[in-house]
Formats: C-alpha cells, structure tokens, sequence
C-alpha cells in the first residue's frame, strides 16, 4: 500500500482538483437547484461509482484504449455528447413547472437520477484519460495489488469529494428553498437542460490535450 506521505499528497491535490470548479460540481449544483438535495446526492453517488469503474479500468489497462486507439476515444467522446443532448431534450419535455418541493422527485425515479450521473461520468473521456495521467503517480509496483491501490485512490477522491460537493448540494438546496415562494414556469428544467447541453458542447469542442 502507498505510505501516509503518499496518500496525504493525494488528498492534498484531490482537494485540489475537486474544489476547483468543473462539469460534474456544475451538474450536480444544478441537479440540486432544480431537484432538490436527494437528487444532487443521487448524482454525485453515481458520479462516485462512475470514478471507480474508471479507476479499475486504469488498473486493468482498459483506459490505456484511449492512447493506442484513437478511434474509440471519439466513439465514447460522441455516445458521451448524444447522451447529454438526449437527458436535455427530456428535461425541457418534463412537466414540472415551478419549484415545488417534491413534484421534480416524482417524476424521475431515484434509480434514474443515479443512473444519469453515473453514465454522464463514464461516457467523459476526460474523465478516463485523468485517472489514467493521476493515479499511476501514487502507486508503488511493490506495495500489493494495483487493483487494490487504485480503488483506494478513487475513495480518498470520492470521499473529498463528498465533502466538496456535499457543500455544493446544500447551498444549492438553500437556493432553491430561497426561490421556493416564486413562480418561474419550467424554469428548473430550463436551468437543467442547459448545464446538460453546456457539458455536452464543452465534450463536443475538446481536444484530446
């Protein structure tokens, strides 16, 4: 295992990293500004386990696909970019219309909220080719299995960025407490639709470096 020195520096860039502002602190935001907290927390587990499956395909040599084979960076950069578009057509068709406290709860399932950050995160490239550049700088070939190395890298991110992003929820929460008393037809789907669309473009227009 990495020693204390090791996982401290670790956790010293996570916070880093995770503080600085960036497409999974603005969907989960949103998710909570127009959904609610449940839902901002739904997003950011899946978004978490999202992190793992990265961390193990590292481990593994899977993300390794996206240095050797050009191509199938582009084919999971484009399902990344269709899918954001398609979770932004479905939020503007959604029949919410103000900040009602639960109504936005009802109409999407736990399961599927969870479901969208996860697969908003494993359809990132970026996301793949970072734990990738990261990762392998804090692990020791003779402190025990890679795999095991790996995971408990991706907790010490996601447990940071439980931290981070558990404050973004909450203030986020407050706001749309704030906001609860106005009416703003559709305006939580409309705030939604255009993180997705937004992160979708950014997906869109990035290079590889």
């Amino acid at each position: 295992m990495p020693d204390f020195s090791t996982l401290l520096l670790f956790a010293t860039a996570s916070l880093v990293l995770t503080a600085t502002p960036g497409p999974d602190m603005l969907l989960i935001a949103s998710r909570s500004i127009s959904q609610g907290r449940t839902a901002g927390f739904l997003t950011y587990a899946g978004i978490a386990l999202g992190t793992y499956c990265h961390a193990l395909a590292a481990a593994l040599g899977l993300s390794q696909l996206f240095v050797a084979v050009p191509v199938a960076y582009e084919i999971v950069r484009w399902a990344g970019c269709a899918y954001l578009l398609y979770l932004a057509y479905k939020t503007v068709r959604s029949d919410g219309s103000n900040f009602s406290p639960t109504s936005a709860l009802k109409r999407l399932s736990p399961k599927r909220i969870f479901g969208e950050g996860l697969l908003t995160n494993l359809l990132n490239p970026k996301m793949a080719l970072f734990v990738l550049a990261l990762f392998p700088q804090f692990v020791h070939p003779d402190g025990g299995s890679i795999v095991t190395q790996m995971l408990l890298l991706a907790t010490i991110l996601n447990g940071i960025g439980f931290l981070v992003n558990g404050s973004v929820i909450l203030l986020g929460n407050h706001v749309r407490t704030r906001l609860s008393g106005l009416r703003f037809p559709k305006l939580p789907q409309y705030l939604l639709a255009s993180v997705f669309t937004g992160l979708a473009c950014r997906l869109a227009l990035d290079a590889r470096n």
